[in-house]
């Protein structure tokens, strides 16, 4: 079984497994500047919340050494317009944002200092948060891991394992940790148009790890909740608001309508990290929309007419009221998640 390590700081670059290419192709996208981890979020090279983060800090890192020779307050500049450009390089996954103000406050923090001790800081700073995140991983598919009864069948959508979250993963993770006790498994993966991580790089992670798995087309997944055939479902999410609406994948908002109809749990993992506890709601949510293209053409084959007018947002918000119970590395919240939510800030 291959090691599955999207993330990795070596040699002064940031080595990612190139998505876009999965399955197809396993390659590395190596990043050695900013621009280029910019572009590598962007386009989705790397992809997931935590993974998004992750990335955004070591695009830091390449930003303070790309500029390290230049004299003090003008390196504080050339970050500062780093940092607003890989900010803003993805919208909806709020843990691009938090791992952006936690480079910030090191800029802040160690103001005054040599340029080269800045980059150490920096470089130190997001080796913390790559590593924390492998522990949150962790710790969030161990407590997800107890609500998943011998011998369930699981559906899940998007990808949310080793490729998208340093570690064994959220939702995925919560899958891993049930096969390795030795509960019986089987997981439905939805293919998740029009990406289609959920072909493309879950089904490859559960082959990989030889965990019993069929591939769904999205519209499949009704009729099996409707006919008894799936016991649970676990998804990640790229942002919770203050409430418990969580934005994820879409697609998953009309899971949940789903589930509520035929009483199946619906449960949300994620880290810490992507509450937005400054957001109150999912209404408040920026919901990115990409490309056309995304849904005229597969693997770069059209299957649309030409000029056909296209509405693709790459998200949807699943109201609190639908979501059974969220799993974070501390453990597990049960509504009222406004008050479950708000416990964690202090």
């Amino acid at each position: 079984m291959r090691r599955i390590d999207a993330i990795e700081f070596k040699d002064g670059r940031l080595r990612l497994i190139d998505q876009r290419k999965l399955p197809q192709e396993y390659t590395i996208f190596e990043c050695s500047t900013y621009l280029e981890c910019e572009f590598a979020i962007r386009d989705m090279v790397v992809r997931g919340a935590p993974a998004i983060g992750a990335a955004a800090a070591y695009g830091v890192v390449l930003a303070a050494a790309q500029f390290k020779d230049e004299p003090t307050e003008q390196f504080q500049s050339s970050m500062e317009s780093a940092l607003e450009l890989l900010n803003s390089a993805r919208p909806t996954a709020v843990n691009l944002m938090w791992a952006i103000k936690r480079m910030r406050g090191v800029l802040q923090e160690k103001a005054g200092v040599s340029t080269e001790a800045m980059y150490r800081a920096l470089k130190d700073a997001a080796d913390t948060i790559l590593r924390e995140d492998i522990q949150k991983s962790e710790a969030i598919s161990a407590h997800g891991n107890q609500l998943v009864p011998h011998g369930a069948v699981i559906l899940t959508h998007c990808n949310t394992g080793s490729l998208a979250v340093p570690g064994p993963g959220t939702a995925l993770g919560v899958v891993r940790a049930a096969q390795q006790a030795g509960k019986d498994i089987f997981v439905y993966a939805d293919e998740t148009r029009p990406r289609l991580q959920g072909a493309r790089l879950t089904a490859w992670e559960l082959l990989e790890e030889g965990i019993p798995s069929k591939l769904i087309a999205d519209s499949v997944a009704a009729t099996l909740m409707r006919d008894g055939k799936v016991d649970l479902i676990v998804v990640g999410a790229d942002r919770i608001a203050a409430n418990g609406d969580a934005a994820n994948k879409i697609g998953t908002f009309m899971l949940s309508v789903v589930a509520q109809r035929y009483q199946v749990p619906f449960y949300v993992a994620a880290p810490v990290s992507t509450i937005d506890f400054e957001c109150p709601s999912g209404r408040e949510i920026q919901i990115e929309e990409r490309s056309s293209r995304e849904v005229t053409h597969i693997e770069g084959v059209q299957v649309a007419p030409d000029n056909v007018e296209v509405y693709n947002p790459a998200f949807d918000v699943t109201p609190a009221e639908n979501i059974t119970a969220i799993v974070i590395e501390q453990g597990v919240l049960y509504p009222p998640y406004t008050e479950a939510i708000d416990g964690l800030k202090r």
